[in-house]
């Protein structure tokens, strides 16, 4: 995945952008960036969300917020689910509220919610199910109740506690463009060859560097150890081959890359801090509540 710089649509607004994303062609956005903050509430759909350094699953009403320059992208990888990923995509220009406000007692949370999106944050469902029809009537509303609908979005999540973050430190695009490049090469080769065994020398040789210096490169830049990144890109797509495929846990360990099936369930556990088997029993559990 090529980190690119991804110019958001103009509108008439300095302040904000609204748009709702209806489709694979449109939702498919390639790894990128941008100064906006953003805020994406998944309506339908399922796949890997990847934020900085983090590799997650997403599926319905999934919110999640994060700050400038931050890479990331939605990927919809599911064979099983047949409808398209919907999204309401709501982008703040960095200056969506000036230094005068930010520094005003009235703003004190927001301004503390926009200094965590730097990390990315992820609501958790009560918080996003609060928020739901607010979300789906911005796009509907003229500028200026668009803006004040949008200011009390971010107060309410502003006050929120039914959050984690994403990224445990800031993963901002601001490294040079050598370090871009590589972290390119890398993210692709994972992608393209995470059902493999991946060893040191192999990633290390993508981005023409020794191991040594290589593990010492992705750490600093991304926050945690390669082997760290991988694996838990891996479980994540365990995570869906779980909820969308009917293939034994044995099956599926090896078809996300793992070797060892006692490794996989101990990193399972590490990354999910539950079994694969309890995984896919909650979301049988969860989908036939909703249903």
């Amino acid at each position: 995945m090529k980190a690119i710089y991804k110019p958001i649509p103009a509108d008439k607004s300095k302040l904000l952008n609204v748009i709702c994303q209806e489709g694979k062609k449109e939702f498919d956005y390639p790894w990128h960036y941008h100064q906006e903050y953003e805020l994406t509430y998944i309506l339908k759909g399922r796949g890997l969300r990847f934020v900085g350094n983090s590799v997650e699953n997403f599926q319905d009403d999934d919110l999640v917020l994060i700050g400038p320059n931050i890479p990331h992208c939605w990927i919809n990888e599911s064979n099983h689910y047949k409808q398209s990923t919907n999204a309401i995509v709501i982008y703040l220009k960095k200056d969506f509220f000036n230094e005068s406000w930010l520094q005003s007692y009235e703003f004190k949370d927001i301004k503390k919610l926009f200094e965590l999106s730097e990390k990315g944050i992820k609501f958790n469902h009560t918080e996003t199910m609060k928020l739901k029809e607010k979300c789906f009537e911005l796009p509907k509303l003229p500028p200026l109740q668009k803006l004040i609908l949008m200011i009390q979005i971010l107060k309410d999540l502003s006050e929120s506690s039914g959050y984690g973050l994403l990224c445990e430190q800031k993963i901002a695009y601001n490294f040079d463009q050598s370090h871009r490049e590589r972290l390119d090469v890398i993210y692709n080769y994972i992608n393209e060859h995470y059902r493999e065994k991946i060893t040191l020398e192999d990633i290390a040789k993508q981005v023409h560097m020794s191991p040594k210096y290589f593990c010492r490169f992705f750490s600093r830049v991304m926050k945690k150890p390669f082997f760290e990144f991988l694996n838990e890109n891996r479980i994540s797509r365990s995570c869906q081959l779980l909820i969308e495929t009917d293939k034994s846990i044995s099956q599926i360990c090896y078809d996300s890359g793992f070797e060892s099936i006692p490794f996989f369930y101990r990193q399972f556990k590490r990354f999910k801090q539950c079994q694969p088997r309890q995984y896919r029993l909650r979301y049988l559990s969860a989908s036939s509540q909703e249903s």
